[in-house]
């Protein structure tokens, strides 16, 4: 590996192994069965190859339809030129290591996440979190207010496809800034940051255990319509219910609120691209996602507002643990000149600096 981004390597390659390693002697410790919940595609031998020819795919194949016009001779010639100009070493190091890591990662989470129970117990806040929420509302809900202020009808269906569309949305943003990145730099600030925050929210789950106002106190959201964020909650309470009664080795427990990564991916992705996309609207529709997440969050009961500052915090941090790392520096000249840079291939190292000898 280059030394050029050495540091990111370090930080992105380190963070993942503790992720797995921990998740592996969990599971040996807990005698729990370590899975893949998303292994539709196999065993992981033949998935990442297949998750990396994907997103090889997701670019090639566009350039012969639509830079070549689908005519063989200059579809061809279309996709010879970008495997020479865009699919360098670099960007082939950074597309393996990437999505490598970031698959390590999401699966050490959801299985992590799941030993919860077993780990610690009984032990819960959601009392505490929910007294503290109604403090911070003046005595009332925060789902009851919001529920009078956007209704229950189409605003529900509404919040509802924001909130589920995370779900694919964070493969989506994975490949488009690993493959598509303006810049090698913008690469690895997203994936390392993105490793960073899933690992610091699972982190996040063992310091104040909490189930969530919709599952806690369910009857507070008895008054909204059937939506796919109603179905993702019922999914999750008798996925919890498989695991935890029934002992089922095949499934996950995937039902913890503090922190919440909704709010905190959402809220990287929005300062990732705020900082590495020149179009305005997509900077609008960045932050748009972010802001109705936060309201999804608290008005289907999937989180408490601390759990949303909590997120929030571990985004602001993994955001600039990840920048540093792929050597990004955050004055406002540094980021604006960043901006203007399109590179597929590493930038030289300096040269050492040259000693002068000593005059006799």
């Amino acid at each position: 590996m280059a030394r050029v981004y050495r540091r990111a390597h370090v930080v992105l390659i380190g963070t993942t192994a503790l992720m797995g390693i921990t998740a592996l002697v969990m599971s040996t410790v807990l005698d729990r069965k370590f899975i893949d919940p998303e292994g539709f595609l196999g065993p992981s031998f033949l998935r990442l190859p297949l998750l990396v020819l994907a997103a090889l795919g997701a670019d090639m194949v566009p350039q012969y339809f639509w830079v070549g016009r689908a005519r063989p001779r200059t579809g061809w010639a279309a996709i010879k030129n970008r495997w020479t100009t865009h699919w360098t070493k670099a960007r082939w190091i950074l597309v393996v290591v990437g999505i490598g890591c970031f698959y390590v990662t999401y699966v050490s989470y959801r299985n992590i996440k799941s030993y919860l129970p077993f780990v610690m117990g009984e032990t819960k806040y959601d009392r505490e979190l929910h007294v503290l929420d109604r403090a911070m509302f003046f005595g009332h809900e925060p789902a009851s207010v919001l529920h009078s202020i956007f209704g229950t009808g189409i605003s529900a269906h509404f919040l509802s496809t924001v909130y589920v569309a995370f779900l694919p949305l964070v493969a989506i943003m994975v490949a488009v800034y690993l493959v598509w990145s303006r810049n090698l730099r913008f690469g690895y600030w997203f994936i390392t940051s993105q490793v960073l925050v899933w690992t610091l929210g699972t982190a996040m789950y063992y310091c104040l255990p909490s189930l969530g106002p919709g599952f806690r106190y369910h009857w507070l959201f008895t008054d909204l319509p059937n939506t796919g964020t109603s179905e993702l909650m019922d999914s999750l309470f008798y996925g919890r219910k498989s695991v935890l009664h029934d002992g089922d080795p095949r499934r996950v427990q995937s039902v913890a609120a503090f922190a919440s990564l909704h709010t905190g991916v959402t809220l990287l992705w929005a300062l990732m691209i705020q900082y590495t996309v020149r179009n305005r609207w997509v900077k609008i529709l960045a932050w748009s996602n972010f802001g109705v997440t936060i309201v999804a969050t608290l008005y289907f009961g999937w989180h408490y507002v601390a759990d949303d500052i909590a997120g929030i915090a571990i985004a602001l941090v993994s955001f600039a643990v990840g920048g540093w790392a792929a050597g990004q520096k955050f004055s406002k000249k540094a980021l604006r000149e960043a901006l203007g840079e399109v590179s597929d291939v590493e930038p030289p190292e300096p040269e050492p600096a040259t000693v002068r000898s000593r005059e006799t």
